[in-house]
């Protein structure tokens, strides 16, 4: 894989046009999420997440990785894809962390992304409303190993930076002046 400034470009268009998938993706783990922590979580708009996807590639340190992981995933596949298992869980966690940013939110992310990934599987990721994520010719190997691991990663990752959770919209009460 060799990576320019042209294939970060082409990898943050493909990105922002996977917002019918991935957009209902961030708001589906939101929902489940804030049902678990009881609590109101904010919806994400498609054009807030090609907002934000427009600042994560315009760090060229943060997009020259996240470009790198994005087209790894969209390539990968494994014969039998269980034996896989391991490099697209590792890639798909670490896509969420580097787009969430630092800690404590990259561990987050990575939290959230086995979270999103078992309600995302093959060709037609189940919401929790019962309707399907679904996906289009979009240039990827249809149901390859790291298809799925993909969209959960990208929906992990901007679920986690983008505004909507009380506790972050809140001064930190451990601040120290």
């Amino acid at each position: 894989m060799r990576v320019t400034p042209e294939t970060v470009r082409a990898e943050r268009d493909w990105v922002r046009e996977r917002a019918p998938v991935v957009v209902p993706l961030v708001n589906d783990a939101r929902d489940r999420l804030g049902r678990l922590f009881e609590t109101e979580v904010d919806s994400v708009a498609v054009e807030t997440y090609r907002d934000e996807v427009d600042l994560v590639f315009a760090d060229g340190e943060v997009a020259v990785n996240v470009a790198g992981l994005v087209g790894l995933l969209r390539e990968l596949d494994v014969a039998g894809d269980y034996p896989g298992f391991v490099v697209d869980e590792v890639l798909g966690r670490e896509l969420a962390a580097t787009i969430a940013g630092g800690r404590p939110l990259s561990l987050l992310a990575q939290a959230t992304f086995h979270f999103v990934d078992v309600h995302v599987d093959g060709d037609a990721p189940e919401l929790a409303d019962g309707r399907s994520g679904g996906r289009g010719a979009d240039g990827r190997v249809p149901g390859s190993a790291g298809a799925d691991d993909l969209d959960a990663a990208l929906a992990a990752g901007f679920q986690t930076r983008l505004p909507g959770w009380d506790w972050r919209e809140k001064e930190s009460p451990f601040g120290v002046d």
